[in-house]
């Protein structure tokens, strides 16, 4: 079974949290792939991992740079492990049906966003039944991560 951490987002957007969790993917020596709802949020959240910081430099790619197996990171909207990633970094309401082939999954949702909530637990439910070892972390004023219940 995967562990699937799902990390409620209330005071930092998905663009400067993304960064972060995918530095420490790496640093682990680990690959990821990052699903978006859509063609075009696969284009922002890249361009956000461009200019994210500076003095900074996060390998990826997407459909567009073409070499997907090449990529310690990829950014896609199709549900393919094109660059045999052990993370799965799920965005904007993305699912995988193959969510259980990963080390790792991360459900990251805006808590502000509805959609994204009720869609975040709707997939609780459902990786609880498929029997998935589930962990919720809340974000804090301050931009940390509290691990809840």
């Amino acid at each position: 079974m995967t562990d699937i951490a799902f990390y409620h987002l209330q005071h930092t957007p998905l663009e400067t949290v993304l960064p972060k969790l995918l530095e420490k993917t790496l640093q682990a020596g680990e690959r990821a792939l990052v699903l978006a709802a859509s063609g075009e949020r696969v284009e922002h959240l890249c361009a956000a991992l461009w200019t994210y910081d500076p003095a900074s430099w996060l390998p990826h790619g997407t459909d567009k740079d073409g070499h997907g197996a090449r990529q310690p990171v990829w950014l896609s909207c199709a549900d393919e492990n094109v660059n045999s990633a052990s993370f799965l970094f799920l965005t904007d309401g993305a699912t995988s049906q193959r969510s259980g082939e990963f080390e790792r999954c991360f459900y990251i949702f805006d808590g502000h966003d509805p959609e994204q909530l009720a869609r975040a637990r709707t997939q609780w439910k459902r990786y609880l039944e498929d029997g998935h070892v589930l962990t919720y972390w809340q974000q804090d004023v301050g931009g940390g991560w509290a691990k809840k219940g």
